[in-house]
């Protein structure tokens, strides 16, 4: 995996820009697991556990599936992220590629941020 592409969370948000990541409060979407560091099998987030572990993807801008996915889209009817954005950030990297999100996201001011 490309190392810049590791700070791209499995939703679409981008680490490197996320406040809690920033302040050490959350330690990323994948950081970790590719060094055995952190353990896959322990993970919680189900989308994390569909697109690392199942799917074997880099996030969920991989899955033709994924704007009609039950998992993706019922983590975001709590309320805990942004869908539209991160949906839009996933359908980006898709239609462009990897390299030109992170160009874009590298200015947010939170983990998630305007596609234009």
């Amino acid at each position: 995996m490309n190392d810049s592409k590791i700070f791209i969370g499995c939703c679409g948000a981008y680490c490197k820009t996320c406040k809690p990541f920033i302040n050490k409060f959350c330690k990323g979407c994948k950081i970790g697991y590719e060094l055995g560091v952190r353990d896959l099998n322990r993970a919680k987030c189900k989308i994390k556990i569909c697109c690392l572990k199942e799917k074997k993807l880099v996030s969920y801008a991989d899955c033709d599936k994924f704007s009609n996915c039950k998992i993706f889209s019922g983590r975001f009817k709590v309320g805990i992220c942004d869908n539209k954005k991160y949906q839009e950030a996933l359908a980006y990297i898709n239609i462009n590629d990897y390299n030109k999100f992170i160009l874009k996201a590298e200015n947010w001011k939170s983990s998630s941020g305007k596609i234009k």
